[in-house]
């Protein structure tokens, strides 16, 4: 935890497994390899220095197959930012970055789940987020 915000509320908003017919299932399983994570961060201010935090992965092929499955998921986190905060980029970095390197763990645990649970199993995501580095990268 930091001094600087506090994860009031964690829960996933919406998650979503698309596999259209049995084609299209043996056709991904065979294909998974094509298929890549995205993630999206979103965020809205509430009431009392509160602001609602939506990440969303996504993991599909970005070529063009016919047969494609859709997986995604929205996790949302409710922060609480301290009175002593007042720059937007403290905040920024603390939607961006700061609630996400805490979250993360437990998101992508979820998504795997989900993701086995749809028929595909064994899917692991190899390349770890380094948000401290995509924040760099989104300031230059």
């Amino acid at each position: 935890m930091s001094d600087n915000f506090k994860i009031v509320a964690q829960f996933v908003k919406d998650i979503s497994s698309e596999t259209p017919n049995i084609e299209t299932y043996f056709y991904v399983r065979e294909f998974l390899k094509n298929y890549s994570l995205n993630i999206n961060i979103t965020s809205a201010p509430l009431k009392n220095r509160m602001i609602e935090i939506n990440t969303q992965l996504t993991y599909l092929d970005k070529g063009s197959p016919k047969n494609k499955s859709h997986f995604e998921i929205t996790y949302t986190s409710v922060v609480q930012i301290a009175e002593s905060i007042k720059e937007k980029k403290v905040i920024e970095k603390i939607v961006l970055c700061d609630v996400q390197k805490e979250i993360y763990p437990k998101l992508e645990k979820i998504f795997t789940n989900l993701l086995s649970d749809s028929g595909y199993p064994g899917v692991k995501f190899e390349k770890k987020i380094d948000f401290e580095q995509l924040y760099s990268q989104r300031l230059n």
